[in-house]
């Protein structure tokens, strides 16, 4: 073999297995950044669960509260909602 074909050959060798390097990372940059998609909606679905579970633990304390509190209508609500300011006309 003559000294400019083992060159090509040991050329074509390492490009080749700098290529097929280089396709395995990108391939597992993008199973990382799509795992952390996967992480971040997790995180999101977990945060919109507490919120929401804490919107029901507040629904019920006021359920409970105004089943406790009795709550009288105002002065407005009995004067038919108008107020008597005594002013001129």
């Amino acid at each position: 073999m003559s000294r400019a074909s083992k060159l090509t050959l040991a050329a074509t060798g390492l490009g080749t297995a700098g290529i097929i390097s280089f396709v395995h990372w990108a391939q597992e940059q993008d199973k990382a950044s799509m795992h952390k998609g996967v992480e971040r909606d997790m995180e999101k679905q977990r945060i919109r669960q507490e919120r929401q579970a804490e919107f029901e633990i507040q629904r019920r304390l006021e359920e409970e509260y105004r089943k406790l509190q009795t709550v009288s209508p105002s002065i407005e609500d009995q004067s038919g909602g108008e107020t008597k300011q005594g002013r001129g006309t």
